[in-house]
């Protein structure tokens, strides 16, 4: 009997959620404070509710989508594509991909995916810094490319 194409692998029916390792939570921490002191930044001007509540929300949806993929990975149903999981990360939701990566072994070994990840991660972290450093990097660049182009 052939099985189906899309059906999941023996390993896959197996595999259970799994704690996320104090390592993962301490990373995540690192990783959240600059996002988070530049968020705090905004405050001034932006309403604290939405400053905190968006982030948690992308995040959770972010995470609830690489489970219900993670699910359908094992189902052999339709997927949630790899774009789609990216841009989410990119939207904010990267900790919650983090911890749903780390709690469903869900593209945690796929190179090209997390190579992109940890680059929307790295992109966070450097759009943070620039903005607590009052737009020293991409502000200059901004500068030197309406002088060149006049």
């Amino acid at each position: 009997m052939e099985s189906p194409k899309n059906a999941p692998r023996p390993d896959q029916a197996t595999t259970r959620p799994r704690a996320i390792g104090k390592f993962w939570w301490f990373a995540l921490g690192l990783l959240l404070v600059l996002p988070v002191m530049a968020l705090s930044r905004l405050a001034e001007t932006i309403d604290w509710t939405i400053l905190a509540g968006a982030p948690l929300v992308v995040s959770f949806v972010t995470f609830l989508t690489f489970r219900h993929d993670k699910r359908r990975a094992q189902s052999g149903g339709w997927r949630v594509s790899e774009g789609t999981l990216h841009f989410m990360g990119l939207a904010g939701g990267w900790p919650g991909a983090l911890l749903a990566q780390r709690r469903y072994r869900h593209k945690s070994s796929k190179f090209t995916f997390q190579a992109v990840f940890w680059l929307v991660v790295l992109l966070h972290q450097f759009v943070a810094l620039d903005y607590l450093l009052h737009w020293a990097f991409l502000g200059g660049v901004l500068h030197v490319i309406r002088t060149h182009t006049g």
